[in-house]
């Protein structure tokens, strides 16, 4: 495991620091690297494409429900990512699974369950809650819509979570401190990644990953 690097994005400075002194303390010798955001990772993967392993928090910023572990597992699928995250709800480690998570943490989990969790997923096998069951039917609409998410860059992302809260192009060009012309631009973006003919449909394809105004319920 001397070898090994591993990088915690998450956006609670005491949790980053608690989960990597975890970590250091089951692996010793181990690179551990840190991400604050989805900007920050992204750039962070993009330098260090050696990376082992990626213990994600859901709720980042740049990143709403599931829509950063989408992105990321289309930008970097050589990466192995495990969500680390407050939620136990069944649905929400199903629907990581189902993304393309290779585990599921919950941050309730004992120092010696997220050392087993972590060599699990290292060996190459899928880690979950044992009293979770991922043996459900594969929607293939999901399966497509992620596909076509994972097409989206980070800013086009941003965009369309704005869509779905309702905002206009103006409001997102203010948030995001562009032109209403790019925002326009990454509308259109948008409708032709992911395959629709209308703003309505994107928010449609945002909330099914819940990429919604707030965090999708029981996802922390």
């Amino acid at each position: 495991m001397s070898s090994t690097k591993l990088i915690i994005a998450d956006d609670h400075p005491l949790f980053r620091g608690a989960l990597r002194g975890a970590i250091e303390a089951f692996m010793p010798g181990c690179v551990v690297r840190e991400a604050s955001g989805l900007d920050e990772l992204s750039a962070l993967l993009a330098q260090e494409r050696d990376v082992d392993l990626l213990l994600l928090d859901l709720a980042m910023p740049g990143a709403q429900g599931f829509s950063g572990l989408i992105y990321l597992r289309a930008q970097f699928p050589e990466v192995p990512v495990v969500v680390v995250s407050a939620s136990e709800e069944p649905v929400v480690i199903r629907r990581a699974i189902e993304f393309g998570a290779s585990g599921f943490i919950p941050k309730s989990l004992e120092t010696d369950g997220i050392g087993n969790a972590i060599r699990t997923v290292l060996s190459g096998d899928i880690w979950a809650p044992p009293d979770v069951d991922l043996d459900t039917a594969e929607d293939r609409e999901l399966v497509d819509l992620v596909r076509r998410i994972g097409r989206l860059t980070p800013q086009q992302m941003r965009v369309l979570m704005m869509l779905s809260e309702g905002l206009l192009n103006k409001q997102i060009a203010y948030e995001l401190n562009v032109s209403e012309a790019t925002v326009k631009a990454h509308v259109s973006a948008i409708l032709q990644k992911l395959g629709v003919d209308s703003r309505t449909q994107a928010v449609i394809a945002a909330s099914k990953i819940g990429a919604t105004a707030r965090p999708l319920a029981g996802v922390e």
